[in-house]
């Protein structure tokens, strides 16, 4: 464990460096300490700051840790930067990437219960109450669009509404994908306009999987390729609500995404630095 904290706060360090970052040099802890201890909750202790500001503290990796509150304000100040730095991640392995294949769908991260909707106080709006066709049942929460390599490293996310489909979320993502790219999806992507748009300014193609009405059939040879590659992300889903407890933890709608996309990130270090 201790080997992995190192190589986290090695890498986004590093990140920081390269995009010049300044910071007010009478700060006790550094972003790039603020940003590995929220990485590593999310990877070790389920997402609980309080204790990964413990254990760090604990074993002198970082003997100047804040107190509770005074990291909380830390992180949220940095929940841009947390984001710009994922995407730096994204964009290099983009490009190191010899793979020009990448994988694309949604997964549900309920923030309470379908019965608790009335009593939800991060956020109050009708908008956050989805369905989940797989489980046969609603629930109150966010939708995030997750853009994959092949091999199943997150490369770009989305946070989207509950309600939202998953075409809308499609338009929210930057898809920031080198010519000549093919993006997996399943059929909930199904639209011919924003394939034909796609491909034509950005060279970009989705490969969709194609309903039985649809008006553009695939050979089955193709249908099977896509549905033998779409599959790899699932276990990209189960890797990353595999760091969740039972549920997240946040006092406030903001928190609660910020430890989402600690989730996302950390899962994004361990498979492309550690594993």
């Amino acid at each position: 464990m201790l080997n992995e904290i190192v190589t986290i706060y090695s890498v986004i360090d590093d990140l920081l460096k390269a995009i010049a970052h300044e910071e007010d040099v009478r700060c006790e802890m550094s972003d790039a300490e603020i940003i590995t201890t929220a990485i590593i909750a999310a990877m070790y202790f389920g997402g609980n700051h309080s204790q990964a500001c413990s254990y760090m503290k604990d074993h002198k990796l970082m003997p100047r840790m804040l107190e509770k509150s005074r990291f909380n304000r830390r992180l949220h100040k940095v929940s841009m930067l947390i984001n710009d730095l994922f995407h730096q991640v994204g964009m290099g392995l983009k490009e190191i990437s010899e793979d020009t294949e990448y994988l694309l769908d949604s997964f549900p991260v309920p923030i309470c219960d379908n019965i608790r909707i009335f009593n939800a106080h991060l956020i109050q709006s009708p908008e956050y109450r989805g369905y989940i066709a797989s489980k046969k049942r609603y629930f109150y929460g966010v939708r995030v669009q997750l853009l994959t390599t092949k091999t199943g490293i997150p490369v770009e996310f989305v946070f989207m509404p509950a309600s939202a489909t998953d075409i809308r979320g499609l338009s929210a993502l930057p898809l920031n994908l080198p010519p000549g790219s093919q993006v997996y999806a399943d059929c909930a992507y199904l639209d011919y306009t924003v394939e034909d748009v796609l491909l034509e300014t950005e060279q970009i193609s989705m490969q969709v999987m194609r309903k039985s009405n649809s008006k553009r059939q695939d050979a089955p040879w193709i249908q099977y390729i896509k549905q033998s590659i779409r599959h790899y992300i699932e276990t990209v889903f189960s890797g990353i609500t595999g760091y969740f407890q039972k549920s997240i933890h946040a006092v406030t709608y903001e928190g609660f995404l910020l430890k989402l996309q600690a989730f996302i990130f950390a899962y994004t270090l361990k498979q492309a630095f550690i594993d």
